[in-house]
């Protein structure tokens, strides 16, 4: 077994454990098509999808610039951005509707933290924590291949 593949067994076997003890374990999603928490339904904890590409960092959104899109509330720092998404929110939008990318690349689905993110190949992927993050820096383009192919299930 590869130093990536226990560390990610390992992981996973953590992300579980937590779970069942009630500890600090990822918020598993709800399955709706762009992850928004348990009591909101803004998407990124109300980051603004375009900033990633244009300012290269997370940056707060304002209830003031949003629009409803895919289930969701998006929300931007400026009028320009909304209307970069508003035009093109495919672009723009974090893939796997915002949910963690390593936990579907391993077959399910776990809340993303929008402060842990990538732009990899012109696509926006979230993550769940710091150590997930960095578990997905090391094999971004496997994990997104494997993200892909698990995508069309984990919502069902």
């Amino acid at each position: 077994m590869s130093a990536l593949s226990f560390r990610n067994a390992l992981l996973a076997f953590a992300v579980s454990i937590t779970a069942s003890l009630g500890l600090a374990a990822p918020a598993y999603a709800d399955k709706a098509p762009v992850y928004t928490g348990v009591f909101s339904n803004t998407a990124l904890k109300g980051y603004d999808a375009v900033a990633y590409f244009t300012e290269e960092k997370p940056v707060k959104g304002d209830k003031q610039h949003s629009t409803e899109w895919n289930g969701a509330t998006w929300q931007f720092s400026s009028a320009e951005n909304l209307a970069k998404f508003t035009a093109d929110p495919e672009r723009y939008a974090p893939q796997y509707g915002g949910y963690c990318a390593w936990a579907v690349s391993q077959g399910y689905t776990a809340s993303g933290d929008p402060k842990v993110w990538a732009v990899v190949d012109g696509k926006l992927y979230i993550n769940y924590n710091d150590d997930v993050g960095a578990t997905w820096r090391e094999d971004p383009v496997g994990f997104i291949r494997l993200a892909d192919a698990n995508w069309p299930t984990v919502l069902k």
